[in-house]
């Protein structure tokens, strides 16, 4: 059992820690996997033979970058949600500066590392982009995307982001985006798409150990920021799919009984064995699902572009 003492929460990572690890089953949000350390540890995912997204994306950026940013237009704030290194968007802003396009960049992240290192790098290799960081989640930063002016809005949501939220909270997200989007505004956004179980499985838990090591991260920076005893040993890191659903989740598994006591909170954890976290999840679309996500949405498809593999989709969405 936890303790009863409700302590005075200083933060939203404080609190979302509390609320997780007190309820039954027992979660943590993936997007606290992400400091200094569990950047590099995705940008080490993203290099996996195994992990298959990002070349799938970047080859349908590199592919299609013309038609894209025909679509774009010109004249307009490129919004990014989750922009991470920027990898893949750079092919869109060399692109959009050699056909002399007017616009600005704004990069969202919750990481202010991530943000800080992307500055640096668009700064160094296209200088001629104006970039302009906003730090925070997603829905936090919505607020100042709506204030952005006159000026046209592009939102671009890569990596299959959108898959780590169930259908009802991503019907909500898109509702919110739809809400903050003028006639002329578009969303460009990707989706992973269903295939092989087995291709998805290895995606999520290699056998070199990095995605185990991303999960646990979370525990670290427990440990590290809230005065935490996790022992990372103590859990193994577990990946289920179910091809029906298109759900990938992610699990923190406790191999004991143990307990683990976080100070700032004041708070003592119960795990029995084989006791679960849950981590993460990553959807699964196809045609169907897309559609009728825009559809709960008040959004429409105005052009879809795929790998030569149809692995992954690319969605271009303007408002019904």
């Amino acid at each position: 059992m936890q303790e009863k003492t409700i302590p005075v929460l200083k933060a939203a990572f404080e609190e979302e820690v509390f609320q997780g690890l007190t309820t039954f089953p027992k979660y943590l949000s993936s997007k606290y996997f992400y400091d200094e350390v569990g950047d590099k540890l995705f940008q080490d995912i993203m290099a996996m033979p195994e992990y298959y997204l990002t070349n799938t994306e970047f080859d349908i950026l590199q592919q299609h970058k013309t038609k894209i940013c025909e679509l774009f237009g010109t004249n307009f704030s490129l919004f990014e949600l989750g922009a991470g290194d920027g990898k893949k968007t750079k092919i869109l802003l060399k692109h959009l500066l050699d056909k002399k396009t007017e616009f600005d960049y704004r990069p969202i992240d919750i990481s202010t590392n991530a943000l800080e290192q992307l500055k640096v790098s668009v700064n160094r290799e296209l200088p001629k982009v104006t970039i302009k960081t906003l730090q925070g989640t997603y829905f936090e930063t919505l607020k100042n995307i709506d204030e952005s002016g006159s000026k046209r809005k592009v939102i671009l949501f890569l990596g299959s982001n959108i898959g780590n939220l169930l259908h009802p909270q991503a019907i909500d997200f898109l509702q919110k985006i739809r809400a903050i989007l003028n006639q002329d505004d578009m969303v460009f956004m990707g989706f992973d798409q269903k295939k092989n179980p087995q291709t998805i499985l290895e995606a999520y838990n290699d056998k070199t150990g990095i995605t185990e090591a991303f999960n646990k991260n979370i525990l670290t920076r427990i440990n590290n920021e809230m005065g935490g005893d996790f022992n990372l040993s103590n859990f193994i890191h577990w990946e289920v799919y179910d091809p029906e659903s298109g759900t990938a989740k992610s699990y923190l598994v406790s191999k004991k009984e143990q307990e683990v006591s976080i100070n700032t909170l004041n708070l003592k954890i119960h795990f029995d064995a084989w006791e679960s976290i849950h981590t993460e999840i990553s959807q699964k679309y196809d045609d169907k699902v897309v559609a009728w996500l825009a559809e709960q949405s008040g959004l429409k498809i105005i052009s879809q572009f795929a790998d030569d593999e149809n692995l992954y989709k690319n969605y271009i969405f303007k408002r019904a």
